[in-house]
């Protein structure tokens, strides 16, 4: 019930996941009791849940309660205690009392800074959070709310959760921002443009694809008119449309798109910038959506040609570009060769990321599917027993779901992290 209910948060379903999380916290506190490890991730759980609901005053109370047992039963220097902290910090940010969050956050520094030193990750986590509250907080009570540079911290705090996955406060936070350029600047103010384009794809991580579309043909039409086809801003308005085209069917768009920003990349950027491999690479992903996979193969064996010798053999871009060549063989029937690209990405990601990673995992998928069509059984086997010990391991891990800030980049962002509010699985007996 536990891990249906995380499932149910992970794909946006919740309300079925806090009706589930309800049940399974009454059965742990009648098992376990109120302070028990297992009913305290149920009640975070829980909380996570309501905050993803935008029920922060609920979830502030679970949190509270959280916080309060575990800094009895651990300790304020446990991590535990201190995760609990960072995330009832969250919360109060989110009702708007920066105080209370900010006095919080700086004890989870002070903390996180002795205990791990100031290097850590989670204690650099820690000031960047801090640093972003205080000037929030500064700038709304300083310069106001409608203060361009208040407005710019509000689109950077949309940002953040955006990169940790929480969308649904991204979106909330991008309308106000994007309304309140609308009026204040007016619609075609660059500012008021980046914000549409961060709605826009705000929308597209989201799933709201018609409502991204809507907006990225705006941007691109405005940019068009102002900054000219070929400025880089109306580029990357272009391969986002194209892309949004793409999650929407409209092949036959997405691949005239696609085509018009790679022929203008090359011609201004050269054939290997980083901007123009990335759009060979978009296209040569449309093709396969088209079932041009001859077009796809070619595009694809350049991209990954030029990645090698520019970035290196084991850079993340060339190890995409490697999985995705492989499926193309795969689907072309060249599974050999398949095979071989296979096995290179998954010894890299193993070294280099771990086995329990995620794009392991899915390299190890890979390539059991390509066994398969090779008739190689027992390797194919072994290769998914392998995977199903790996994510039955993982399951046992806490921080499966975040809540977090995030940040837009051109293209589809690569965003920066920030504030951890973890849904955790169950390590407890099943109720």
């Amino acid at each position: 019930m536990a891990n249906l209910a995380i499932t149910y948060h992970y794909i946006g379903r919740w309300v079925e996941a806090a009706a589930l999380e309800v049940q399974v916290l009454k059965m742990s506190t009648q098992i376990h009791g109120k302070e028990h490890p297992c009913t305290l991730t149920s009640m975070n759980n829980l909380a996570v849940t309501l905050s993803s609901l935008g029920k922060w005053t609920e979830a502030k109370m679970l949190k509270v309660e959280i916080l309060e047992m575990r800094i009895r039963i651990l300790g304020k220097e446990h991590t535990d205690t201190l995760i609990s902290m960072n995330s009832l910090a969250f919360t109060l940010r989110c009702l708007g009392k920066w105080t209370e969050a900010e006095l919080l956050e700086n004890h989870v520094l002070k903390m996180r800074i002795r205990i791990l030193g100031e290097e850590h990750p989670e204690t650099l986590t820690s000031m960047t959070n801090l640093a972003m509250t205080y000037v929030l907080q500064m700038r709304t009570r300083i310069l106001g709310e409608e203060h361009p540079d208040t407005l710019t911290s509000m689109a950077d705090l949309a940002m953040t959760y955006g990169n940790l996955g929480k969308w649904k406060e991204a979106e909330g936070i991008d309308i106000q921002v994007l309304e309140m350029r609308t009026r204040i600047q007016g619609s075609e103010y660059p500012d008021t443009l980046t914000s549409m384009a961060n709605l826009a794809m705000t929308y597209v991580n989201i799933g709201k694809w018609t409502e991204a579309e809507v907006l990225l043909i705006q941007v691109l039409e405005v940019r068009t008119r102002i900054l000219g086809k070929e400025h880089p801003d109306t580029l990357t308005s272009m391969a986002n449309l194209a892309m949004t085209y793409v999650k929407l069917s409209k092949w036959k768009e997405a691949e005239m798109m696609g085509m018009q920003v790679l022929e203008i990349r090359i011609r201004i950027l050269g054939k290997e910038h980083p901007h123009t491999l990335m759009s060979m690479a978009n296209l040569a992903m449309t093709y396969k959506s088209l079932g041009k996979w001859k077009e796809a193969e070619m595009l694809g064996i350049e991209v990954l040609e030029m990645r090698t010798r520019i970035l290196g053999k084991e850079h993340p871009d060339t190890l995409m570009s490697m999985a995705n060549l492989a499926i193309t063989y795969d689907y072309l029937g060249k599974w050999t060769e398949a095979e071989m690209l296979g096995i290179q990405i998954l010894d890299v990601r193993t070294r280099i990321l771990g086995r329990e990673h995620p794009s392991t995992l899915t390299s190890m998928i890979n390539l059991a599917i390509t066994y398969e069509h090779l008739g190689k059984w027992i390797e194919a086997e072994n290769m998914e027993l392998q995977v199903l010990e790996m994510k039955t391991k993982i399951l046992g891990k806490n921080s499966l779901a975040q809540e977090f800030y995030s940040g837009h980049q051109p293209g589809f962002a690569t965003l920066p992290s920030g504030i951890n509010d973890t849904i955790s699985s169950f390590r407890c007996k099943s109720l």
